[in-house]
């Protein structure tokens, strides 16, 4: 949202305000220091082993009493967080118009990924205007009856925030980062967190993983461990001491971002960097099997390959030992955003105010 906000208090036509429930604190904070935004509300809700039923009744009163104050013409919300549906909801119990920015993802699987695809449906059942990312998602919406005058397709915001990130100068503070060799070795950057990948999927992939890097004496990892300690204790247990496998930390944004940037190659169970990565031409092995963007599947930018051993490593080691199919995922064309999404979602918000016209269909 960082690019949308900033368009927005750019524009003549409307007045911003920011509020945040930090459902995730820490990884929110580092975001608003690198995109300097000062929250006006913020509901501080994350507590110690929180589950979605404390999230979500904590943002809802929270949110209430914002929008009772604010008195919004409209709401904006973004993705598929829990965060999300209640913002809607909110606004909706006010009967305050709702706008849902990356709106129309489906994996049509209500518990892959989880919560987020239900958060997606029933935000989308809340919005008033729906910023769809892709032309796949719009048609989504249309299924499901959404008005067609509604849908504004826009490309996604994540990829102006990714252009606005990477820098060619950029220089890592953590001495293990700065020191890869990016140029003689080829960086695989691994990330897992999936709740419906918890346990043997997960062991698979890193088997899987471990092979792969043994295989390969060029490969290096770099491996960001999600916090979850049942993620933790499996990474440890497979992938612990393995040579040329860097277990660190969760990254902040920014140095996450010019990772990326720098490696060979993504491997991930995430849904955001399915359009993050090919937008820096790093081809991206998803580690499910399901996928809410079936348009980087078949443009060829990402490779959906669940969590089996044999096929985890299979797909890896293709993408290693043949450079035609490495340059055929590395040069295909990312169908998510020209870093201009957050205008667009601008000038139809002021369209549907009778301020501007609307914005042109984003087409890749």
């Amino acid at each position: 949202m960082a690019p949308v906000v900033k368009a927005l208090r750019e524009s003549p036509y409307f007045n911003c305000r920011v509020a945040v429930t930090a459902q995730h604190r820490e990884m929110l904070d580092q975001v608003l220091e690198l995109f300097a935004i000062a929250p006006d509300h913020d509901l501080d809700i994350m507590t110690p082993n929180q589950t979605l039923f404390d999230v979500t009744a904590r943002a809802l009163r929270g949110l209430e009493h914002v929008l009772r104050q604010e008195h919004p013409d409209l709401v904006l919300v973004h993705g598929d967080t829990t965060t999300t549906f209640v913002g809607g909801l909110a606004a909706y119990y006010l009967q305050i118009p709702v706008g849902h920015v990356e709106a129309g993802l489906r994996t049509h699987n209500k518990f892959s990924p989880f919560p987020e695809e239900i958060n997606r449906h029933l935000t989308g059942v809340l919005a008033d205007l729906h910023f769809a990312p892709t032309g796949d998602a719009r048609e989504n919406l249309l299924r499901e009856g959404v008005d067609e005058k509604n849908i504004y397709v826009t490309g996604n915001t994540v990829i102006d925030a990714l252009l606005a990130t990477v820098r060619e100068e950029y220089r890592f503070a953590d001495p293990l980062l700065d020191g890869l060799d990016f140029r003689q070795r080829r960086v695989i950057l691994m990330t897992t967190h999936r709740r419906e990948n918890l346990g043997t999927p997960l062991r698979e992939v890193y088997r899987a993983l471990r092979r792969v890097v043994a295989d390969h004496p060029d490969v290096e990892v770099v491996f960001p461990v999600h916090k979850n300690p049942v993620v933790r204790e499996a990474v440890q247990a497979e992938l612990g001491g393995c040579d040329r496998i860097h277990l660190i930390e969760p990254l902040t944004y920014e140095p996450f971002i010019n990772l990326m940037q720098r490696c060979y190659l993504v491997m991930t169970d995430s849904g955001g960097l399915q359009e993050e990565a090919p937008s820096l031409g790093k081809p991206v092995l998803v580690l499910r099997n399901t996928t809410e963007r079936p348009e980087a599947v078949r443009a060829g930018t990402v490779k959906l390959v669940g969590t089996n051993y044999h096929c985890v490593m299979q797909s890896c080691c293709e993408l290693l030992d043949d450079p035609g199919a490495y340059r055929a995922m590395a040069e295909a064309v990312n169908p998510y955003g020209d870093g201009k999404a957050a205008a667009r979602i601008v000038q139809n918000l002021a369209s549907y105010f009778g301020l501007a016209d609307p914005a042109p269909d984003f087409k890749p």
